[in-house]
C-alpha cells in the first residue's frame, strides 16, 4: 500500500511504470504488420442506402413537385371528406398524383420535345402540407420551355422490360410517335431529344405503352380517333413522327387536346371518360 501511495503521489514514477510496460508490449508484439491497408476502388451506390418504399408523388399546375410517404395518408371510409394532399400557391392547383416507389424513375417531357429523368428518391420529400419544389430547380430546363408530361417508370435497366415497353408521344397538331423505352435509358444532365418538333407545334402528351395498347386522340372540336398502338411503327428519338389525327376541315383553332392509352389486356381499361368545359 505504501508503494502504491508513492506511485500515485509521484508523476515521475507513474510515467516510468508506463514506459516500462509499453516497452514490454513492443518487445512482445512489435513484429511487422500482418495485414495490408489498401484503397478501395468501389463506389458507394446511393440506391443501396435508400429503402424502396412506396410514396405518393404530387405535381402542381405550376410545376411544384414533392414525394410523401404513404403513411402520411390515413385510410378513410367511403363518403369521407378526404385529407389535404398538398398546399399550393395562389393561382396554382394540384394537377397530377401517382404512387411510385423510391427506386422508380421519373421521365419528364417538355413542350419542345426534350426528355429529362430523375430517380424518385431525388424528388424532394415533404409532408402533406408542404408545397414542394419547382421542377425547374431540379432539371436543366430552357427558360422558354415547359413541362407537359411525366411518366413513372419502374425499371430502366432490365433489357426485356426496356424493349417490351414504349414511349408514345402526341403533339397538339396530331403527330404521333412511338419509341422503345430502351432509347430513354441513358440520361444526360441537359436532357435528350424525345421528338423533333416541327415549327408551330409542341409536345402535348406522353404515355408508357406495352405494344398492345389502344390509342385515343381527341381534338378541340369534339372529335376523336381510335387506333391500335401496333399501327404505329417504332422510330428513333430524333424522328418527327407520323400523322395520328387529321385536323383539317375543322375550325382554324382546332388542335389536339388530349391522348389516352388503354391496355387491351386489362378489362378495367376498356372505357374512357370525356369531360367538356361546360
Amino acid at each position: 500500500i505504501t508503494h502504491l501511495k508513492a506511485v500515485l503521489a509521484d508523476e515521475g514514477m507513474r510515467m516510468g511504470i508506463i514506459k516500462d510496460e509499453l516497452r514490454e508490449v513492443k518487445e512482445k508484439y512489435g513484429d511487422e504488420r500482418r495485414t495490408d491497408i489498401v484503397a478501395s476502388g468501389a463506389d458507394i451506390n446511393i440506391e443501396d442506402l435508400i429503402a424502396d418504399e412506396p410514396v405518393a408523388v404530387t405535381i402542381s399546375h405550376l410545376g411544384y413537385i414533392k414525394r410523401t410517404a404513404l403513411t402520411e395518408f390515413r385510410t378513410q371510409g367511403r363518403g369521407g371528406v378526404g385529407s389535404k394532399g398538398s398546399t399550393t400557391r395562389d393561382q396554382d392547383f394540384l394537377e397530377d398524383l401517382f404512387v411510385a416507389t423510391n427506386h422508380n424513375y421519373l421521365l419528364i417531357f417538355t413542350q419542345k420535345g426534350r426528355c429529362y429523368w430523375m430517380r424518385v428518391f431525388d424528388i424532394p420529400e415533404g409532408t402533406r402540407q408542404s408545397k414542394g419544389r419547382a421542377i425547374q430547380n431540379l432539371v436543366q430546363l430552357d427558360a422558354d420551355d415547359k413541362v407537359v408530361a411525366y411518366l413513372n417508370v419502374s425499371d430502366l435497366k432490365d433489357p426485356d422490360y426496356l424493349n417490351g415497353h414504349f414511349v408514345t408521344l402526341c403533339t397538339k397538331k396530331g403527330i404521333i410517335k412511338k419509341t422503345t423505352l430502351e432509347a430513354y435509358s441513358r440520361p444526360r444532365a441537359n436532357g435528350i431529344i424525345a421528338v423533333n418538333i416541327r415549327e408551330g407545334d409542341h409536345l402535348l402528351e406522353a404515355k408508357l405503352t406495352n405494344g398492345n395498347s389502344h390509342i385515343i386522340v381527341a381534338s378541340r372540336d369534339g372529335r376523336a380517333v381510335h387506333f391500335k398502338e401496333s399501327d404505329v411503327r417504332p422510330m428513333g428519338r430524333g424522328a418527327s413522327g407520323v400523322r395520328g389525327m387529321n385536323l383539317t376541315g375543322g375550325p382554324k383553332d382546332n388542335e389536339v387536346i388530349g391522348m389516352i392509352a388503354l391496355d387491351a389486356d386489362n378489362p378495367g381499361e376498356r372505357q374512357g371518360l370525356v369531360v367538356s368545359e361546360q
